[in-house]
C-alpha cells in the first residue's frame, strides 16, 4: 500500500513525531503503521490529525494522461504543449 502520510506531513510542516504526539501513540508506532497495513481506523484518525480527506493519504495514479500505443502496446504519457 503507498501511503502519502510522510509527503502530506512534509507539506503541513507537521513531523512524524508531532503527528505521533496528536495521536497519542508512540512515534515508532506510527512509523510502523506508515510501513505496514495500518486498519481504516487508523487511517481516518490519521487523516483527522492532519486535517485531509482520507483519499489524499493514498498515492493516486496518473492514469489521466497515460494511453497504450495502438501499436507497441507500450505506455505513452500524454502532454499539452
Amino acid at each position: 500500500m503507498n501511503l502519502r502520510i510522510k509527503e502530506i506531513c512534509k507539506e503541513k510542516r507537521v513531523t512524524i513525531t508531532q503527528l505521533a504526539s496528536e495521536l497519542n501513540i508512540k512515534q515508532e508506532s506510527l512509523s510502523r503503521t506508515i510501513n505496514g497495513n495500518p486498519t481504516v481506523g487508523t487511517l481516518e484518525r490519521i487523516a483527522a490529525a492532519l486535517n485531509v480527506p482520507i483519499t489524499e493519504l493514498f498515492d493516486q495514479p496518473e492514469t489521466d494522461n497515460i494511453v497504450d500505443c495502438p501499436y507497441c502496446g507500450n505506455k505513452i504519457k500524454v502532454t499539452k504543449e
